[in-house]
Formats: structure tokens, sequence, C-alpha cells
């Protein structure tokens, strides 16, 4: 249906059960670590409230404050039938150009039309594969969505061919076309497009590390090997490495963020079934290696610790590593906000660095020459505008990767926004 019905009843406040925005995965030989409990969230806003579109003017785009991004349209947490929000991801249909959000809920991941931001339509939902969750994750290859999801028991990976969407007229419920049972629950799952090959952290296998999976054949999941090396991973992000260090060139390699293991590992997956740590290095004043992104080139990598703000007091921090030669790692510097709220995923698209840094939203730094310190805030959309403290309310996560360039900001207690650039 159109997302024009908005419900006005007010939503009950739901308290997140959050281990660090993602926590450690469940089972298998992970050690359990101690996690610092999340602040209080703040009530849950009315859905009509904030709904948008609204522009951003003087400084706000209807209650959220901002500059240079507008309010196209928020998709309530109640009308997506969920209770609370996670990660989220984007499809584009190359048959007609439409683009989709895919919003990650405790119970289910729902898929939304965002090609009209300012009308977005609920196309349905996938159903979890067993219970709720604090922590779902979902990515895009060939036109098939990859779904885990954290302590939900034998989830395992859900495998859901996207064009089933196409004619659809009106919300449906979808269940996977297979579900990969190799694991049982995944905290995170990263897909090399250029490859074919799906790598899942946090479960119950490969001592928490990469678990390697075939995709090619999307339809058709297939165990590729571990990685079980380094110990208990968060998340990470893989590629066909095409950067300064020749060494390297053609191979695939994984960038590792181990979490509470405080370090950063670089892995060489090229032989699945020999898979070899490049380097293993932190970096300092590390708290919590929470999740990191390359540049295009490949030469510089940006690090999200998640609880550096929160241990350490510190204005919201983006490390920034030189990548010159793998297997030496050098650490340049780490840029400070301009407020302490804490950070959690972030993504980097030109020269553009998106980081979803939950209290205070969606912020977008641009940088120069990264050899020094050249980035600056241009532009930016609060989500959550009670405050920018600490805490895991808020933006969890922003995927800016659409040709249109519209945005999308998955936010804990606000539902989807979308979001558009002024020009």
């Amino acid at each position: 249906m159109r997302f024009t019905n908005i419900k006005t009843s007010l939503l009950v406040t739901v308290l997140i059960n959050v281990s660090c925005g993602g926590g450690g995965s469940s089972g298998g030989s992970v050690t359990p670590q101690p996690i610092t409990p999340p602040e209080p969230q703040a009530p849950i806003m009315p859905a009509e409230i904030g709904a948008g579109p609204a522009g951003c003017v003087n400084g706000m785009a209807d209650i959220f404050p901002c500059d240079g991004i507008s309010l196209a349209k928020r998709v309530s947490l109640s009308d997506m039938g969920g209770n609370q929000g996670n990660d989220s991801w984007g499809w584009v249909d190359q048959q007609d150009g439409h683009e989709y959000a895919l919003m990650g809920l405790d119970n289910r991941v729902s898929i939304v039309d965002i090609t009209s931001p300012e009308e977005p339509v609920i196309m349905g939902h996938i159903p979890t594969q067993t219970i709720s969750s604090t922590w779902r994750d979902v990515k895009v290859y060939a036109d098939h969505a990859y779904i885990v999801a954290d302590s939900a028991g034998s989830h395992g990976l859900q495998v859901f061919d996207l064009t089933r969407i196409r004619g659809v007229t009106g919300e449906q419920t979808f269940m996977p076309d297979i579900v990969y049972s190799e694991f049982n629950s995944a905290h995170n799952i990263a897909i090399n497009e250029s490859s074919g090959f799906a790598y899942v952290v946090g479960s119950n296998t490969c001592a928490g590390g990469p678990h390697m999976v075939d995709i090619n054949t999307p339809g058709n999941p297939m165990f590729a090997g571990c990685h079980d090396a380094d110990g208990n991973a968060h998340d990470l992000v893989c590629v066909n490495y095409a950067g300064p260090d020749t060494d390297y060139t053609g191979k695939e390699i994984c960038f590792v963020s181990n979490g509470y293991g405080e370090k950063f590992t670089i892995v060489d997956t090229s032989d699945k079934t020999s898979t070899v740590t490049v380097a293993s290095f932190n970096y300092p004043e590390i708290a919590f290696v929470h999740q990191a992104w390359l540049t295009e080139d490949h030469q510089y990598l940006f690090i999200n610790d998640e609880l550096d703000e929160l241990n350490l007091l510190s204005p919201t921090r983006t490390y920034v590593i030189e990548l010159t030669d793998l297997d030496d790692p050098n650490y340049l510097y780490v840029h400070e906000g301009t407020n302490n709220s804490t950070d959690h995923n972030l993504y980097v698209k030109g020269n553009l660095v998106y980081e979803a840094n939950y209290k205070s939203g969606l912020r977008i730094l641009e940088f120069d020459d990264l050899a020094t310190d050249t980035l600056v805030e241009v532009a930016f959309f609060d989500t959550y505008p009670a405050d920018d403290l600490t805490g895991f309310s808020g933006a969890w996560n922003v995927y800016p990767f659409f040709p249109s360039g519209t945005l999308i900001v998955s936010d804990v207690d606000r539902g989807l926004f979308v979001l558009t650039m002024d020009e």
C-alpha cells in the first residue's frame, strides 16, 4: 500500500537490550564479554509527528535538526510491523530502476519502495526465521537479500529473491527461498559483490570469525571455509584488492573489526581453504572495534570504535588508517566531531564519509588528502532530537549508494528515514 495512512496512536516506549549496538554473538566457543547497559530511550513519538515531507529550513526539518539534508518521508516502526529498528541496506531493480530500502526490525525485514522518496510504498516483509532479536543484518547480492540475526536460536541465513516483489499490489508476507543452516545465529554478514562470496561473523562456528559462503549461485549458498585464527569478529568489509600494495593486487582481502578483541585484522581470503592473517593491529585508546570502511582507492581505512566516547568521554571519533603496506598498516590520526554521540556504522562514497552516529543521527564528512586530517562535516540530519550524547538510541545505519542520491537511515526507535540532499 502507498504510505499515506499514518497511524496516530502513541507507541509504547521500547527499552533496547543493546550490547554495544551489536554486542557479541551467541553460542559456540565465543567467550561472553561484559557489556555496558544502554541508556533509557526517549519516548517514541506518535507516528504523525516528524513524518514529512519537510525541507531543511533554518536548521530544522519539522522537529529534526539538519543542515543540507531534507526529510522526504519517515516510515514508522508500527507501519512496518516492528517494535525496534536495526540494520538497513538497499536494492535497485535493474529492470525498471526502482529503488528499495530493506529495513531490519526486531521481528522481520521490511521492503519499502522509495523510488518516489516522498511517497514510500511498503511492499511487504520477511519474518524472522525464529524469534525476535535486537540484531538483524541484511545485505544484497545479485537481486537476492541475505539476512542473519543474532541471539535468535537456529535462525541461519535467510535467502530471498527480491525480484519476487515485482508486480506486487498490497503489502505481502514473504517466506525466504532457502535457509542456509550451516550456522545458527550470527551477528553480521558482509558480501564481496565482485567475488560472489558472503562472510558471516559472530556465529556459533569458526570461533566466531568469518564463516565463508559461496553465493555465486545466489539461490544455492555453499559453505566455502572458515577463518578462525583471530577469534570472534564483530564486522568486516571484503574486497578484491586494488590498492597501492602491489603484493596483494587482485587478491580477496577482508578488513575485520574484532570488537572486544581490541584489534583490527587484515585477512587474505583468496584461498578459502587456507586463509592467511596479513596483519593485526590496534590504535590508541582502543575500546571496541566496531566497524570500518575503505576509501574507493583502497588506500585508507576509516574505523568506528563504539565505546570510546562512552568509556573515555571523548567527542565522536573517526580513526584513519593508511594502507600503503597491508603487512604494516599505519595509524595516522583520529578525527573528532563536534559532539559526544556514540558512532555506529559508516560508509564511503567518493570523497564523502556517511556516518550513522546514534543520537546525533546522520553525519556527512568530506575529505581531501587524508595524509592529514582534512575531514570536515558538510551536512547532517539528526534523527534523535533530544540530545547528542552517548548511548544506543537513534541512527543505527545509513545506506548512501542509491543511484538517485536518495539516502536512507534506519533508526532504532523511529523507523526508516528517507532523506534527500539539498542542492
